[in-house]
């Protein structure tokens, strides 16, 4: 699904010269059946210029709706990709799963009346939750990320409410997407989004498609062993990335400070303002995702990775000992051959994303039907 494209991408498709291409544009602009549009939905800095070329089709919009660990997320995009109107709520999702149903099925209806659509214009929707993908069964695969949601089919629960199709991904696949479609991995066809927060995960992207493993699970390198003898991790195995590396574990390490235990936020801002303790656990934190993500490397020879997460909001702080540990752990021709970035988003990574995954699967219906 190509969504959007510039004249020049037309003329290289299709072997057509740039003036007849030019031509053939400016006389569908005229008919009103194709749009400029700006293919970035926040600014960007640097990068390739925004405007491309849309077919005009104002009636039909997606879905797209985010279940955080503490919020819910509701967006609403034309087939043009662009981002008519959205809402956030905070909610402890994780233990208030019909709650976070109900409250997003009543925030769908809000986001409708604020962008002017009709429901009926709605095609599908794409739903992210915060933790591994049961796509057979449209349901979450962890009980321990997501205690509430134990047994509740996701997509049937939200295609009841919404009466649309439903999509259900990762919400590291679903920043992969946000990435390929908006982002840092537009120009890119294959390479990996790393969500670095309060876990950490993989969104993979192959030949312009998401990997996502024989049980959905490709991807998980938050459980990479990095030392057998290490601490307990909640899946059960020891010395886990997360174990190190995480939100919770970059928490412990830092401690208390003046009698307050700060959040990840906080560390990450401390850190980027100079904080010599702060630093150092974030910077050790990009040495241990570094040496889990140089086996990624190792494994698929991605072109790029693309950091996204809270942490890589740490900016040089993270990704200088990200990058450092990579080249010291993956094949050298891997490694320089690799770019490493940080991601155009972090708060709305997996909104936008859920909005991909909507518009990626109403293309797929049309192709079928």
């Amino acid at each position: 699904m190509q969504g959007q494209i510039s004249q020049a991408d037309i003329a290289r498709a299709t072997g057509l010269s740039r003036t007849t291409v030019s031509s053939l544009i400016a006389e569908l602009k005229e008919a009103g059946m194709v749009l400029d549009v700006d293919a970035r939905p926040v600014p960007v800095r640097g990068g390739r210029p925004g405007v491309q070329l849309v077919l005009s089709d104002p009636s039909r919009v997606v879905a797209g709706i985010d279940f955080g660990h503490s919020h819910v997320g509701v967006a609403i995009a034309d087939l043009a990709h662009n981002v008519l109107a959205e809402r956030v709520f905070e909610l402890d999702v994780n233990r208030q799963a019909v709650q976070a149903l109900d409250r997003a099925a009543s925030m769908f209806v809000e986001v409708l009346e604020a962008a002017g659509v009709d429901r009926g214009s709605v095609l599908g929707a794409g739903i992210g939750i915060p933790g591994p993908v049961d796509r057979a069964r449209g349901s979450a695969g962890s009980a321990t990320i997501l205690p509430g949601w134990v047994g509740l089919r996701i997509a049937s629960e939200m295609e009841d409410r919404l009466g649309l199709p439903v999509q259900i991904e990762n919400d590291a696949n679903l920043g992969a997407l946000a990435e390929l479609t908006w982002g840092a991995g537009r120009d890119c066809s294959n390479f990996a989004y790393v969500k670095a927060a309060t876990g950490i995960g993989a969104g993979l992207v192959i030949d312009g498609h998401l990997l996502r493993g024989a049980s959905g699970t490709a991807g998980e390198i938050g459980h990479t062993t990095l030392d057998e003898a290490g601490p307990l991790c909640y899946c059960g195995n020891r010395g886990c990335l997360e174990t190190v590396a995480s939100g919770p574990a970059i928490v412990e390490l830092v401690g208390p400070v003046n009698g307050e235990r700060l959040t990840l936020a906080q560390i990450v801002e401390l850190a980027s303002a100079g904080d010599l303790r702060c630093r150092r656990a974030v910077a050790d934190a990009g040495r241990e995702i570094g040496v889990a993500v140089a086996g990624l490397c190792n494994l698929i020879n991605p072109e790029r990775v693309i950091i996204g997460g809270l942490l890589s909001r740490a900016g040089d702080v993270l990704m200088n000992p990200l990058r450092e540990s990579i080249r010291r752990h993956a094949v050298q021709a891997a490694a320089e051959a690799l770019d490493v970035r940080p991601a155009v988003f972090v708060e709305r990574a997996e909104l936008l994303g859920s909005v991909a995954l909507a518009l990626l699967g109403s293309h797929e219906r049309r192709m079928a039907g």
